[in-house]
């Protein structure tokens, strides 16, 4: 897992980054079956890449991915509850 750590940390940062600049432009979803949706999808990726169900390089891929898109969901609630904050305010 720090083998991945290290070599992903650019894609975490750039995940981050995204994640809070989209976060703070879009806000809150009005629907939450969207959001719901992007949680499940990335608790399957995670559950794959644990499971080791595809090997080689896709499942690089699929480790890079369990570990970047929980990062960007969380960076954008941070994001969308930053903007909620600053509007109220």
């Amino acid at each position: 897992m720090t083998l991945l750590l290290a070599g992903f940390w650019p894609g975490l940062a750039g995940a981050t980054a995204l994640g809070l600049a989209v976060g703070a432009l879009v806000g809150w979803p009005d629907r939450l079956a969207a959001s719901l949706g992007l949680c499940v999808v990335a608790g399957l990726v995670v559950a794959a890449a644990i499971a080791g169900f595809v090997p080689g390089l896709p499942g690089l891929w699929l480790d890079g991915a369990a570990l970047i898109l929980p990062v960007y969901c969380a960076a954008c609630g941070l994001g969308a509850l930053g903007r909620r904050v600053i509007v109220r305010a």
